[in-house]
């Protein structure tokens, strides 16, 4: 691990198609480089299989990341 992510790079999370194990690296870079994190399972249907988590928190941005810019 050890890249350090900027709020830019979250939209990388999204895109697709991708494997599981890539995405679970993307996912973990993501909670590895945030100060605060945590999730919420929004919903479960025991008969597909089919599921959302959401996740929430705070990127660790230091002096060495760019300010984001918010409004652009």
């Amino acid at each position: 691990m050890g890249v350090n992510w900027t709020i830019n790079d979250i939209h990388s999370v999204e895109k697709t198609p991708t494997s599981p194990s890539r995405l679970q690296w993307k996912i973990s870079e993501v909670l590895f480089n945030s100060s605060t994190c945590r999730c919420k399972v929004d919903s479960v249907n025991p008969t597909t299989g089919e599921y959302r988590i959401v996740l929430y928190g705070t990127l660790d941005i230091t002096t060495d990341n760019p300010t984001p810019n918010f409004n652009g």
